[in-house]
C-alpha cells in the first residue's frame, strides 16, 4: 500500500471512529505549520494501525482509553470516550476500562477518568445516544 492509499484508508477509519464533525473541525484548523502532522497521523495512526486486522476497533478503543488515562492526556481521553461509542462501546464498557485503570494506574487517575467521561456523557445527551 502506498502513502496515498494509506491516507485514504486512514481518513475513512478516522471519520468512522471520530465522526465527520470532529475530523472536519481538525482539517479546518490545518495550517502550513501542522499540515504534515495531520497527514502523518492520518496515514500512520489511522491508516496503518487502526486498519490492522489483528484487533477489533472495540478493543483498540479500550486500549486507547486506558493509555490516554494512564498518560494523563485528558483532552484525547475525552475525544476517545465519544469515539468509543462509534466502535460499539457502552457506558458500562467505559466504566470497566476505568475500573481497570484504577487498579493499574491509580485511583486518582481513574477518578479523573470517571469525571471526564461523565462530562462527555453529559454533553452527548440529547444530541447522540451514548
Amino acid at each position: 500500500m502506498d502513502d496515498a492509499e494509506r491516507h485514504d484508508k486512514g481518513m475513512a477509519v478516522r471519520r468512522a471512529v471520530l465522526g465527520d464533525e470532529h475530523v472536519d473541525r481538525s482539517l479546518a484548523r490545518r495550517t502550513p505549520f501542522n499540515e504534515e502532522f495531520q497527514n502523518l497521523i492520518t496515514r500512520y495512526a489511522w491508516g496503518e494501525i487502526w486498519t490492522r486486522p489483528g484487533l477489533e476497533r472495540h478493543t483498540r478503543s479500550c486500549m486507547t482509553l486506558s493509555m490516554m488515562a494512564a498518560l494523563g492526556h485528558w483532552d484525547e481521553f475525552a475525544m476517545h470516550v465519544r469515539a468509543a461509542f462509534n466502535n460499539g462501546l457502552t457506558r458500562d464498557d467505559i466504566k470497566e476500562v476505568l475500573l481497570q485503570v484504577g487498579i493499574y494506574c491509580g485511583v486518582p487517575t481513574a477518578n479523573h477518568g470517571f469525571q471526564t467521561a461523565r462530562e462527555v456523557f453529559d454533553k452527548m445527551e440529547g444530541s447522540e445516544k451514548p
